[in-house]
């Protein structure tokens, strides 16, 4: 049955915009479409209210690999007619090449290659090695005092360093981290609900966008992904593999889809504002959007209790790093 309702807001943490509680991605997402294809999903989600679409320029670090997806998705959405006051745009900072690249750099580049002028928030994103975080909080807010956007989240940062920035705010009389997009959902969940982002979860100071919530396709059955997809961090992938015919029998079990029980699992968790998840097609967005349904009729608790085996990456370092999680016994 088709989605005839509107998709509920939730507010991207304290300080940040109401945004529906779905978006849609962008890496090896748009590349990947045909034109038609690509305005007929970007309308299906304004017609829904889904319209909030994270889009980045992926040419840098590991991500320099010449995309071209911010430039497609710019050229459908204004192929599909929508104002700029009809979508919400999350933008991206990278940190690999910071701070020799800036950040006015980053943003200029990225808003003329979507054809804006403004995102209305961005992720800070990954990093390894040593980064002054002072100086990332300082840069931020001068992108944010110039227009370019209005607040800010995190992009898998370890908990220090997230501690830090947000105590380094608050001193300084700056604009805080309001959300943490974190890779969550039914096999990974240490990391959102664990000691150390659970404790600001729970104390209203950041919200979670739940991203990579089918691991790269192989939770809704693309066990053998043929494209390029996220980190595994932990080492688990193969145990993920291994997992998803149990998956595929709790979604029957509740008469729905491996995406309609892993959206509606991060749902479940009242931290989480917003999933990030990509959608190459109108079809896929529409079974998508039975999550809301499912997690309607089944309730948070149920739908945490028949999935709570599933969880893989229980063990993490004690400064909220990752640790390989050993092998469940036979």
């Amino acid at each position: 049955m088709s989605f005839t309702g509107t998709v509920p807001t939730r507010r991207l943490g304290p300080g940040g915009p109401e945004v529906p509680v779905f978006a849609l991605g962008s890496w090896n997402i748009w590349d990947r479409m045909e034109p038609d294809a690509r305005v007929a999903l970007i309308r299906r989600a304004a017609e829904v209210g889904a319209a909030f679409f994270d889009v980045a320029s992926y040419n840098m670090g590991p991500h320099a690999e010449a995309s071209r997806t911010d430039l497609y998705f710019g050229d459908a959405v204004r192929e599909a007619g929508l104002g700029r006051d009809e979508y919400l745009v999350c933008g991206k900072l990278w940190l690999w090449e910071y701070p020799q690249t800036g950040f006015a750099e980053q943003m200029q580049t990225s808003l003329e290659r979507i054809g804006i002028e403004q995102a209305d928030t961005v992720v800070v994103g990954d990093y390894f090695g040593e980064i002054d975080i002072r100086r990332v909080v300082r840069d931020v807010q001068a992108e944010i005092d110039a227009g370019r956007f209005d607040s800010w989240g995190v992009n898998n940062w370890a908990a220090a360093d997230l501690e830090l920035a947000l105590d380094y705010a608050e001193a300084e009389g700056l604009t805080p981290p309001t959300f943490a997009q974190l890779k969550y959902g039914l096999v990974r969940r240490t990391m959102a609900e664990g000691e150390y982002y659970g404790r600001w979860f729970a104390e209203g100071r950041l919200a979670l966008q739940a991203s990579d919530a089918f691991e790269g396709g192989i939770l809704v059955g693309k066990t053998s992904p043929a494209r390029k997809i996220g980190a595994d961090v932990g080492g688990i992938r193969e145990q993920i593999v291994a997992a998803y015919p149990r998956v595929a029998e709790i979604a029957a079990s509740f008469d729905a889809t491996p995406a309609q029980l892993g959206i509606a699992f991060c749902l479940a968790n009242p931290a989480t504002a917003n999933v990030l998840f990509g959608a190459s097609s109108v079809e896929q967005l529409d079974d998508d959007l039975g999550a809301l349904e499912l997690l309607d009729r089944v309730g948070a608790d149920a739908l945490r209790e028949a999935t709570a085996e599933l969880w893989l990456d229980r063990a993490v370092n004690a400064d909220g790093t990752w640790a390989p999680v050993p092998a469940p016994a036979e």
